[in-house]
């Protein structure tokens, strides 16, 4: 064997010892260079499963009376005297405020002075008939026409007094109950809310009622939605009241009314946010909640409302988010902290499932003082862990990879530069367990091909030279002859 045939076959033999030494050393340590800076946010147990982590919509609202009386006062009168004040508790008719009866009681002495003189009218009527009546007789038949007539009109006038006289009976009856009205008494028992003397809203010059009375007794819950998100909500959904101050105080209701007919006013605070710009933008929309008890709730307080998904049900055991979750054919598992700042793949025995919160309870292999990692696809194990979220570098190859780029936001990588001919990353080769290619080679470890000892010209099939393509897996290379 000649010294160019054996330095070939050593330099091949060279190569192929790298390439099966980078492949290995590829699949036992990973990317592990590119994942110095790869950190990964895990949570307690205790505290997933303690809350309510998933999204709830959430509403303003305000404890209302079930009945509210909007008092308006006579816009022909003058109010004398408020017996009241704002916040005051009153009772079924307890006095509100009171009119000026000075002009109405002068009006009522005109009245009746009109009164007279309709009568005093209607009686000299009655006198010239009968002055005509005499005079008629006295004359010639050819003249006693004329009187007939004259007598006629004049009983046409007196009809006429007579109704003038009704119509002032009837206006005097109305002044007179006026005097007795001029104390406004409350029809209701309840809280004294607003007392609008001007008679209009100071910022806007809207009309607003003289007085508000808000009915004491049942309450109600007043919320407000968008009209992006009106269609979350049906008369009839139950839902959770839940106090602002306390989170685990809590009332339960059903929604009773969407009023989707009258905007609700710009003043009124309670809006919900939904995390787009044109929620604050959009039409919003009154809803009421009929509440199942009032007991604790305060007239005006306050409140949060949300839909009832169960999340104030008190289960026993550890459950979690199903998102937390990776289910595979041979069982599920979640990535866990292993006790040592590193990710671990845990496998966990599942319990009862709850659909409706998406929940499983975890039968065993966590326990409420491990923390666990949202599941990505890119996450692998011995991934640092760490308990502060402003600790991940979100631009790592781990998460690079999760969306899809590189570290300097494009396609990139080791995985990427080896694209072609390569599946899910790795090569498409069979690697044995010894860690050695097996390329074909005869039993005496020779390569089993000459070369020749003159130079070829470029493009030539010569003796020892392989043409590309002849060359399959797990088959010996074809020499031409």
């Amino acid at each position: 064997m000649s010294k160019k045939k054996v330095g070939v076959i050593i330099a091949v033999m060279i190569v192929i010892a790298a390439i099966g030494v980078g492949v290995w050393y590829f699949l036992q340590n990973g990317n592990s260079s590119l994942s110095s800076k790869d950190k990964v946010y895990v949570e307690s147990v205790a505290s997933l499963a303690g809350t309510n982590t998933g999204v709830q919509n959430r509403f303003s609202g305000l404890v209302q009376p079930q009945k509210t009386w909007e008092v308006n006062k006579d816009s022909e009168k003058k109010v004398k005297q408020v017996l009241v004040e704002e916040g005051q508790e009153v009772g079924e008719g307890t006095p509100l405020f009171e009119y000026d009866t000075e002009e109405i009681n002068n009006q009522i002495a005109q009245a009746k002075l009109d009164l007279e003189g309709i009568d005093n009218e209607i009686t000299d009527y009655h006198n010239q008939i009968n002055t005509l009546a005499a005079e008629r007789n006295q004359v010639p038949e050819s003249e006693k026409f004329q009187y007939t007539t004259q007598i006629q009109s004049i009983e046409m006038s007196i009809k006429q007094s007579q109704f003038n006289k009704e119509s002032k009976k009837v206006e005097i009856q109305k002044l007179e109950e006026s005097l007795t009205r001029a104390v406004v008494t409350s029809e209701l028992a309840g809280i004294v809310k607003s007392i609008n003397e001007n008679g209009q809203d100071p910022y806007t010059g809207e009309e607003l009622p003289y007085m508000v009375i808000l009915a004491t007794g049942d309450y109600r819950v007043k919320g407000t939605i968008n009209e992006q998100n009106i269609w979350t909500l049906s008369p009839g959904q139950t839902v959770i009241i839940r106090s602002r101050i306390d989170n685990e105080k809590t009332w339960t209701g059903t929604i009773s009314e969407i009023d989707t007919k009258n905007e609700a006013s710009e003043n009124n605070n309670n809006n919900f946010y939904d995390g787009s710009s044109n929620a604050e933008t959009a039409t919003k929309y009154p809803f009421y909640v009929a509440l199942d008890s009032v007991e604790g709730l305060i007239l005006g307080q306050h409140v949060y409302i949300e839909l009832d998904m169960g999340q104030t049900e008190k289960k026993e055991g550890i459950w979690i988010y199903e998102s937390y979750i990776v289910t595979e054919e041979s069982g599920s598992y979640v990535w866990a902290d292993n006790g040592k700042k590193k990710l671990e793949k845990r496998t966990v025995e599942l319990g009862e499932h709850d659909a409706e919160m998406g929940m499983y309870q975890i039968a065993s292999g966590l326990t409420e003082e491990d923390y666990i990692a949202f599941p990505m696809e890119a996450l692998y194990e011995g991934v640092t862990t760490v308990t502060d979220a402003s600790e991940v570098d979100y631009t790592s190859p781990m998460y690079m990879e999760e969306s899809g780029g590189g570290a300097d936001g494009e396609t990139g990588g080791m995985e990427d530069g080896m694209e072609d001919g390569m599946e899910d990353g790795m090569m498409d080769m069979e690697i044995p367990e010894d860690g050695m290619m097996d390329m074909g080679m005869p039993e005496d470890g020779m390569m089993d091909m000459e070369m020749p000892e003159g130079e070829t010209t470029e493009g030539e099939i010569t003796e020892g030279e392989i043409t590309e393509g002849e060359i399959t897996e797990g088959a010996e290379p074809e020499v031409s002859e």
